[in-house]
């Protein structure tokens, strides 16, 4: 997935194909199937959103790690909306893990695996 190869990337020209291939998903999700319904499918909470919400998630995470901004609410106001029904769900906001936690394994996982790669 496009999201988790700018994670990955260590070099400018690898890191801006994975911006731009993250950039295009986005776009396809917004244009296509964001905002038609409360979730995914529909109005009720399934599958589909635990696997596409987690992504809005990470994302938060990864470009804070990675030190580049993708997503803006502006741009993709109906995948926003998405994102923040999955959040607000009751069963995934008790249960998603703590941000700071995740910033701080990642970064630390991310830094040992660039100097492991030089």
């Amino acid at each position: 997935m496009a999201i988790w190869r700018i994670y990955f990337s260590s070099n400018g020209e690898e890191l801006e194909q994975a911006k731009k291939d993250t950039l295009e998903l986005l776009k396809i999700i917004e244009e296509h199937r964001a905002g038609e319904t409360k979730f995914f499918i529909g109005d009720e909470f399934g599958i589909v959103d635990i696997a596409f919400g987690a992504i809005g998630y990470w994302l938060e995470v990864v470009e804070d790690v990675v030190g580049v901004k993708l997503y803006d609410a502006r741009k993709f106001p109906k995948l926003t909306a998405l994102i923040n029904n999955f959040k607000e769900e009751p069963v995934i906001k008790e249960n998603l893990p703590d941000k700071n936690d995740l910033l701080t394994y990642f970064r630390g996982s991310r830094e040992k695996r660039l100097a492991s790669a030089s």
